[in-house]
């Protein structure tokens, strides 16, 4: 392994046995969660640090994605994610459905394991960009631009669905209509999911950045957000599948909104 390579390799292990031990004795399985805004930031930090922090686009990369990791915690945190009992509803549902040695292999292997060697993976455009340490150039302020851009959409996506269901909690609590139970306004009006495609979005302008280091569009390391991809694309899947059979009118927003790219909504609401 190379040298630059060992410090955030070893956080990693480290951070993902915590999070399976502590799964073990809480017999909670948001732990990867609950570490999936703060590690990523930390091991582009450590490329950054390797080079003394003069490495102009390396600091970038740092900064934004801390950015990035502090929207995101501050969202998981009001949400009740780091609190007792904050375990993620699907978590306990995808359970349900596995035999229990399935479900101790799932939590070994994907939750705690493949989890965390994504989010290792994810921070590998910086180590390539520490490899080549060049001048920032126009792709370095298309990726930069990019990224506050998407940062700017997730937080809005975000903030937009906790106002809806805090106002449907309101009304739930008052004994009134929750409504269709769902957001189905904002952005949530042109993609079913715009915080998956903002944050998705982001890990894609990180290797943008590895690409303006090397000159290369192809790298090895664009397996992170490829991957990040496609975890995103199955967790969507399994929330809508939980979603439609909680409320019927779902079935008609998933007809009529985009799954994951923001497009125009098709026919009316």
């Amino acid at each position: 392994m190379p040298p630059e390579l060992v410090l955030p390799a070893t956080i990693a292990a480290a951070v993902a046995t915590a999070c399976l031990v502590l799964s073990w004795i809480f017999h909670e399985y948001s732990w990867v969660d609950r570490t999936w805004s703060i590690v990523p930031p930390v091991y582009i930090g450590t490329f950054a640090a390797g080079a003394g922090w003069a490495d102009p686009r390396l600091n970038l990369m740092t900064i934004l994605t801390a950015a990035w990791g502090a929207r995101l915690t501050f969202n998981y945190a009001r949400k009740g994610g780091y609190a007792p009992g904050g375990e993620d509803y699907r978590w306990s549902i995808l359970k349900a459905r596995m035999p229990g040695w399935a479900w101790h292999l799932f939590n070994v292997f994907f939750i705690a394991g493949y989890q965390h060697f994504l989010l290792f993976l994810l921070a590998l455009p910086a180590w390539r960009a520490a490899q080549h340490p060049t001048p920032l150039g126009p792709l370095d302020a298309v990726a930069a631009i990019g990224f506050a851009a998407l940062l700017v959409g997730e937080t809005w996506a975000d903030q937009q669905q906790w106002t809806f269901h805090q106002a449907k909690r309101a009304r739930a609590a008052r004994g009134e209509p929750v409504g269709k139970g769902f957001c189905d306004t904002g952005m949530w009006s042109w993609s079913r999911h715009p915080n998956f495609f903002c944050e998705q979005g982001q890990w894609w302008m990180v290797y943008l950045f590895a690409v303006a280091a090397t000159g290369t569009w192809i790298d090895l390391t664009i397996v992170g957000p490829a991957l990040l991809t496609l975890l995103f694309d199955g967790s969507a899947r399994f929330t809508e599948s939980i979603t439609a059979a909680k409320y019927p009118d779902y079935a008609t927003y998933q007809k009529r909104v985009s799954r994951m790219m923001p497009l125009p909504s098709r026919g009316s609401r």
